[in-house]
């Protein structure tokens, strides 16, 4: 049988490697590709999709669709709709703002907004096989203990809009589960290519290189808190590999994944690993949290250290997220995410040849 997918969040970078691995995984039974793009950033997606292995398909397999999730029918041209509702089999959803110091007005717009109208928009696919939402582990919010791939409504707070926003999405996506076939991902804090080290991107894991970076000449280099939580971060490769597999496999529909390390490392051996990786050296103080998440909301130390302070909430909560539906259901691909400590070299080099690229850093306000 051949699919049709329709994925939004193009040209981002985790919509642009997925389209590669739904190609590299399925290519004999794809029909068609659609890709979702704002109208801004249809000339980049143009470019990126030049970019993307796609030699086991014709360029007349591939659609871009300009339009915008957080507008009613997702703002999509009428006369391109039917085509759409016929013949979709497959809508992958990963547009979504990741900002972990994203203001709440434009979180809200786009992760809780743009879902709502994607699901309302789904009802009018025809022949809609699955629907592949991308959540985050992190809905569980600052919660402590074992957190469970079937849980998510249990009273928890939340340590900044991201994940709040994040969390009312699934609600919505949960809540529609029992009249459209759904797959939800919640992968934990995505990495760099295990094998290769590549990103488009320098946050979450690279802040930690960042602020290495720029303590290089330091005759100390400090631990930053006691670093007992679990610090969860998985490569890219792993993430796209199981989506991908997940979302054709008939065992995939109704579940819920945590794509996060089964074997997470606590954070101040993180910080050690990387240390050693990038400076040849080995931290040897600690610095408490507070003073760092102080230092951080000074405008000038986080632009020169390029970090956020809003990162520092991450070595505080105590949670640990359990696998065992994906691990399960994952078995028979031979798809495992693979240890931290083997994936750190690749991650060093690539920065280390990138880190004066201004376009793979965010913008730091």
């Amino acid at each position: 049988m051949k699919y049709s997918y329709f994925i939004t969040g193009f040209p981002g970078f985790l919509a642009s490697s997925l389209l590669e691995q739904l190609i590299i995984d399925h290519h004999s039974s794809i029909h068609h590709i659609y890709l979702l793009v704002l109208p801004s950033q249809e000339k980049l997606a143009i470019e990126t999709l030049k970019n993307i292995k796609q030699s086991n398909l014709t360029t007349e397999q591939i659609t871009i669709v300009t339009g915008d999730i957080t507008k009613e029918n997702l703002s999509i041209n009428p006369e391109l709709m039917h085509d759409l509702k016929l013949k979709i089999t497959h809508v992958f959803h990963l547009a979504a703002i990741y900002d972990l110091a994203v203001p709440r007005d434009i979180a809200y717009e786009v992760n809780v907004n743009g879902t709502a109208n994607l699901n309302k928009w789904l009802r009018n696919i025809s022949n809609l096989q699955r629907y592949i939402y991308f959540s985050t582990a992190y809905v569980s919010g600052k919660r402590e203990g074992k957190i469970y791939e079937h849980e998510l409504m249990v009273g928890q707070e939340f340590r900044n809009h991201y994940e709040h926003t994040k969390f009312l999405a699934e609600v919505i996506v949960q809540k529609d589960m029992k009249d459209i076939p759904t797959t939800i991902i919640r992968p934990s804090v995505i990495k760099g290519h295990s094998e290769t080290g590549e990103t488009i991107k320098f946050d979450g894991l690279y802040f930690m290189l960042n602020v290495l970076d720029k303590l290089r000449f330091s005759p100390i280099i400090p631990y930053f808190g006691q670093g007992t939580p679990e610090g969860n971060f998985v490569p890219s490769d792993y993430v796209l590999k199981a989506t991908s597999y997940l979302a054709i496999n008939p065992n995939g529909e109704g579940n819920t994944y945590h794509l996060t390390d089964p074997s997470p490392y606590q954070m101040w051996e993180i910080q050690k690993m990387l240390s050693e990786e990038y400076l040849g050296r080995v931290p040897k103080v600690h610095i408490p949290l507070s003073a760092t998440k102080t230092a951080l909301h000074i405008k000038p130390i986080r632009k020169l250290l390029q970090a956020e302070a809003e990162a520092m909430d991450y070595f505080t909560i105590h949670s640990s997220y359990d696998t065992s539906q994906a691990v399960r259901d994952l078995q028979a691909s031979g798809i495992k995410c693979p240890d931290l400590k083997d994936t750190l070299k690749p991650m060093v080099q690539f920065y280390r040849k990138y880190k004066d690229d201004e376009t793979k850093h965010i913008k730091i306000n």
